[in-house]
């Protein structure tokens, strides 16, 4: 393997069993699943909240990561029964899945969304705090908007709730082992 001595050891003893394996690689496609849709996440919510004006209304930053969920969302229920999960869903897609697939999913929406709360308050009363009430937050020399760093934290901080809820309630195997 390519990774240090320690880290082989541990993943070599993490996954030793054929059903850490499974899932271990269930995992692993369930995040490249996740990288495209954190990118149309991320593409969709940056379209409503500052191109369609929503950053100007109340409730913008969650009627954007509604609207940019679901799209995401729905992307990813297709792919990952096309392929994370090909086995468990015969790689057919299913109303009722899919249904199932979106309540799991509010997990993930809630956990992004009081992300996206969390950062861009905590920056901004930090920095009202520090620089006065209408310093920018400068990164590199260029003013960032702390909500755009809540979004790609809050898309990093989802992942573990939605691929816990997928793998072990949406996807489960039935009569085998919830591991293959």
């Amino acid at each position: 393997m390519w990774l240090p001595a320690p880290l082989e050891a541990l993943s070599r003893r993490a996954f030793a069993e054929p059903g850490r394996r499974a899932v271990a690689r269930k995992a692993v496609t369930f995040a490249l699943v996740g990288v495209v849709n954190a990118a149309v996440d991320f593409g969709v919510f940056s379209f409503f909240f500052y191109l369609v004006g929503f950053s100007a209304i109340p409730f913008g930053i969650i009627i954007s990561n509604l609207i940019s969920w679901l799209v995401a969302v729905t992307g990813s229920y297709v792919m990952n029964s096309m392929i994370t999960f090909a086995a468990e869903s015969g790689r057919k897609l299913r109303l009722r899945a899919y249904a199932s697939f979106l309540l799991a999913q509010v997990g993930g929406l809630i956990a992004n969304t009081a992300t996206i709360f969390i950062v861009k308050y905590s920056i901004l009363g930090l920095l009202h705090l520090l620089e006065g009430p209408d310093a920018p937050l400068r990164l590199a020399g260029h003013d960032i908007d702390p909500v755009l760093i809540g979004k790609f934290l809050a898309i990093g901080a989802s992942f573990l709730v939605n691929f816990s809820l997928s793998h072990f309630v949406v996807f489960r195997s039935h009569g085998r082992s919830a591991m293959h």
